[in-house]
């Protein structure tokens, strides 16, 4: 498994969005946003990269 401390926070990936950290995890929730749930959720930089890039589509 790839090391851990390159995988972001709820906190962390809601302060780079800009969202608060309850919109990230209903993202999650909807499968908008890819995340692993080690203890708490986890988001790998390369997928909140994504998610920007997706959303920057429409």
């Amino acid at each position: 498994m790839e090391d851990l401390k390159q995988y972001l926070t709820i906190p962390q990936v809601a302060e780079k969005l800009g969202f608060c950290p309850d919109w990230v995890r209903i993202l999650i929730k909807k499968k908008q946003l890819r995340a692993v749930k080690i203890g708490q959720w986890k988001v790998r930089p390369e997928d909140v990269e994504a998610f920007i890039k997706m959303r920057r589509n429409y």
